[in-house]
């Protein structure tokens, strides 16, 4: 704190320690997963989400050439309940499960002891950097990751451009306020013109590091990154900052520490970027119409035969969740990046 019993941060810090501080950050002392934590991710909703995904990833080792040496990386494995179904699932293909080498990277020591505890199998390893990797053809899983990294956001007045900060006071309530920003100067250091046609930017330089560095992995060893998030597609950015708590909305400068921070993923500027990089391709689709080219409607019908009407209500209630327009099937993106010469498509 300064002289004056306050801290200014640009809101990307402000972000980042709200979330990751080792004392008060959210994800570092508890567990926001499930109907007990603060919201409830995909693979929670139901084992179908995760089956399936694992069918993608066999099919795109296939695809591969079936690599005797290659990882499996989620991003940010949550609870582990992905994970768990993952592997479950894999016992169906043993060549593939014995070639794999699976990896979890998470920064959080609290979400490692938890997935540790529901992860028993041994080949898992944990890694908080990407960069300490082994080169070999990797697949990259982050299912409701990027949402979750810190963002800047700028606004542009009179033909000026301000960064937002945050004002920390005593009381540890905040502030927001905004900050005159060279925006060209930015731009620069960026290698992109982001500005343009803008009025209102929102922007991770953390998301998108993690973006350029697995794609130039992906380059150099071969694989792909499976990105499932919430987001948009338009070329127009918006504010879509918010904080979550007990599956409500909730004010983002209260309780710091206390609520998921959270926004949504502008896919068009991710495909721009990975579009500059050179030598990779994306391809982007809703989470309705993976799931269904995927054939998680068949997978409901054959899991649900013989059940009683309960159980067959409760599995189709949970199938509608994860497809209908109104529920997670139209907000939620699936966009998959790789090599340039790489046709594989299923699911897209």
């Amino acid at each position: 704190m300064n002289s004056k019993n306050s801290l200014n941060l640009p809101l990307d810090r402000f972000i980042d320690l709200s979330l990751y501080d080792k004392k008060m950050g959210y994800y570092m002392k508890k567990n926001p997963f499930g109907k007990d934590g603060d919201f409830i991710t995909a693979p929670n909703v139901s084992r179908m989400f995760s089956e399936i995904i694992a069918i993608w990833i066999v099919g795109l080792w296939e695809n591969l050439g079936s690599p005797r040496k290659f990882n499996l990386v989620e991003l940010g494995a949550g609870n582990g309940s992905m994970m768990k179904i993952l592997i479950e699932s894999f016992k169906n293909f043993p060549n593939f499960l014995k070639t794999c080498n699976i990896i979890i990277h998470e920064k959080s020591p609290k979400m490692i002891k938890i997935q540790k505890k529901e992860l028993k199998l041994k080949k898992i390893t944990w890694t908080p950097e990407i960069k300490k990797i082994r080169e070999v053809p990797t697949i990259f899983i982050a299912n409701e990751f990027f949402d979750s990294i810190p963002i800047k956001q700028f606004i542009k007045k009179k033909n000026l451009w301000f960064e937002k900060y945050v004002k920390i006071k005593k009381n540890k309530n905040g502030a927001f306020f905004n900050k005159k920003f060279n925006m060209k100067k930015f731009e620069k250091k960026i290698n992109y013109n982001i500005s343009k046609n803008q009025n209102f930017i929102e922007y991770s330089l953390q998301g998108l590091k993690y973006l350029k560095d697995i794609s130039k992995f992906i380059k150099r060893n071969n694989g792909g990154i499976l990105i499932i998030d919430y987001g948009y597609l338009k070329k127009k950015m918006k504010n879509t900052l918010r904080a979550i708590s007990n599956h409500q909305y909730s004010n983002i400068l209260e309780n710091i520490g206390k609520s998921d921070i959270t926004h949504n993923i502008n896919f068009y500027l991710y495909k721009k970027l990975t579009q500059q990089l050179g030598g990779v391709d994306s391809i982007i689709t809703t989470q309705r119409d993976f799931l269904i080219k995927m054939g998680i409607e068949k997978r409901a019908e054959v899991i649900s035969k013989n059940q009683n009407f309960s159980k067959k209500a409760d599995i189709y209630y949970r199938l509608k969740k994860l497809i209908d327009e109104n529920e997670m099937g139209r907000i939620f993106k699936v966009m998959f990046i790789k090599k340039q010469k790489n046709n594989y498509k299923l699911g897209f």
